[in-house]
């Protein structure tokens, strides 16, 4: 199963990209980006009374929710939330505590993954190289479509030395660029729970569809 686990909608204070125009280029570009579905990872919020289960029946893809947070650590990507999440932090807060956003959100369920690392100043490569390692960080974006080759190249050094599984994303804004990068999954991803089972199991990679090659750095059958 593949997904793009990073764009953002027009919820997103600076997309302008309607959730059912992605859906529409997908299925006119299905033979160049063949995705199964997409997480919506809007900035700063999530609405638990979103509901795109109409838009799944009408085209047959799967839609999935999560967030982008800002900490200073860097924007990380959070996966699997819930109830208890949203009462413990405030996604609007733009300075949250990484590190307790990694360990309270897998406790509580979730999985909160260090996104477009290789970024300057919003990325973990550069405030690693000033401030200790994260803890219990499991997973990284090993692919994002927005960011520079160089950016993304920085990141496999990042998953070797520490153990990171790698995943993609478009970090779409657009709805041209839905899809450029991905995460091939294993098994079928049938919700937010099913998704934040797979990340914290490891089994997938990510694609990178303009070259349709996969990253891999580090052991065979490790995410890359």
């Amino acid at each position: 199963m593949i997904l793009d686990l990073h764009l953002h909608s027009e919820a997103s204070d600076d997309s302008r990209a309607p959730v059912e125009a992605y859906l529409k280029i997908l299925q006119r570009k299905r033979a160049e980006r063949p995705l199964d579905g997409f997480v919506l990872t809007e900035h700063r919020k999530f609405d638990p009374h979103a509901d795109y289960r109409d838009l799944e029946d009408k085209y047959g893809l799967r839609i999935l929710r999560g967030a982008e947070v800002e900490t200073e650590y860097g924007h990380i990507l959070v996966f699997g939330v819930n109830a208890d999440i949203l009462r413990r932090f405030d996604f609007a807060n733009v300075r949250l505590p990484a590190q307790e956003v990694i360990t309270e959100v897998e406790r509580m369920g979730g999985i909160a993954t260090p996104c477009h690392p290789g970024r300057v100043n919003v990325g973990l490569c550069a405030h690693y190289e000033t401030k200790p390692p994260l803890e219990g960080v499991v997973a990284v974006e090993a692919l994002n479509g927005g960011s520079k080759a160089m950016e993304n190249e920085r990141v496999k050094d990042l998953m070797v030395q520490y153990g990171y599984h790698g995943f993609g994303g478009s970090d779409s804004h657009l709805v041209s660029f839905i899809g450029v990068c991905a995460t091939e999954f294993e098994h079928d991803i049938a919700d937010e729970e099913g998704l934040v089972a797979a990340l914290k199991a490891g089994a997938y990679r990510a694609v990178d569809f303009r070259q349709r090659t996969v990253q891999q750095p580090g052991e065979e059958g490790r995410a890359g």
